[in-house]
């Protein structure tokens, strides 16, 4: 029998340390070439979109996909179905909307772990909506952060931001009322965010800052500038065959010539040992998140396993 997990079963099973857990581990065997990822294919259709990604773990002894259709006034609805892979049959079939919040914020934490500064402090974040909580949460859960300085268009919200996330992080979060004050001063940058043209002037980083750049999944795309790109010592992608088609980011910059797609490293390659997260104190580093399906299925395992442990959940007929 199979189990179906309902969004708030998955909420209740899911902390921000298990992802993070599962997601590094996901990484390491990507770098170990023990995973498996396919990049997100899009079928358009004549109401909206649908969305297809599958990935393989077998060493987690686990395989899946996710599905999502985005339709206007319907909202974006996210399943991941799990399935066995010794046996092939299903495990579980999963709404995944928490589950895809919380495992973007973990890759960034963990490329955060392995790229940023060991004394990172501060953090400047662009974007003030459901994915940037999880973004702050991971990160603080990595670094020792002292204050966030949090930048969004809406000024009331941006506020409301930063008021909850203190309450939540039990650090200082300032809400700031220009982008070049979530740059100066930062150890790392976080971009979460809808833009479609850069957030930022990349010659106000500073020297040694992380940049985790999450927001942008389409070519047509851009969070950070040029100047932000040719700056980076080390650039590392969730996927390199998902970032070639997706990540507006580096498009524009490769075909510049300011970077070549060859300098460009898997963050599996920095958790695994086998590339540098960072050269020099003063490096500034970049990680380019486009959201890949092994850490949808890494994470969808380990709620799996909880729920299993826990009782959670309703079986079903599936095989």
């Amino acid at each position: 029998m199979a189990l179906f997990l309902r969004e708030a079963e998955v909420t209740e099973l899911l902390t921000m340390d298990a992802a993070l857990a599962a997601v590094e581990e996901a990484f390491r065997q990507q770098g170990l070439g023990q995973a498996t990822n396919h990049p997100r294919t899009r079928f358009v259709m004549k109401g909206g979109v649908f969305h297809l990604m599958a990935g393989a773990l077998p060493e987690q002894g686990a395989f899946g996909f996710k599905a999502y259709t985005a339709y206007p006034g319907r909202g974006v609805r996210f399943k991941v179905t799990l399935y066995d892979a010794a046996s092939g049959d299903i495990l579980a079939v999963m709404e995944a909307d928490r589950l895809g919040q919380v495992r973007t914020g973990a890759a960034s934490g963990v490329a955060t772990k392995y790229m940023a500064r060991e004394d990172a402090s501060v953090v400047g974040i662009f974007g003030t909506g459901w994915q940037a909580r999880t973004q702050l949460e991971a990160v603080c859960k990595v670094r020792p952060v002292r204050l966030v300085k949090a930048y969004g268009r809406d000024p009331e919200r941006r506020k409301r931001f930063a008021r909850e996330m203190a309450e939540l992080l039990r650090v200082t979060v300032q809400p700031v009322e220009a982008p070049e004050e979530a740059v100066r001063g930062c150890d790392v940058v976080i971009t979460i965010t809808n833009a479609r043209e850069p957030v930022f002037d990349g010659a106000w980083l500073e020297p040694g800052t992380h940049v985790n750049a999450a927001g942008s999944n389409y070519l047509i795309k851009r969070e950070i500038d040029d100047a932000a790109v040719a700056r980076a010592a080390v650039i590392a992608v969730d996927d390199l065959a998902q970032a070639k088609l997706e990540c507006g980011d580096l498009l524009h910059p490769v075909e510049r010539g300011l970077v070549r797609w060859s300098q460009v490293r898997q963050l599996g390659d920095v958790v695994a040992g086998l590339a540098p997260g960072r050269r020099s104190p003063d490096d500034v580093t970049l990680f380019e998140s486009q959201g890949i399906a092994i850490e949808d299925v890494a994470v969808a395992r380990r709620v799996y396993d909880l729920a299993r442990e826990r009782g959670v959940g309703q079986e079903i007929p599936l095989s």
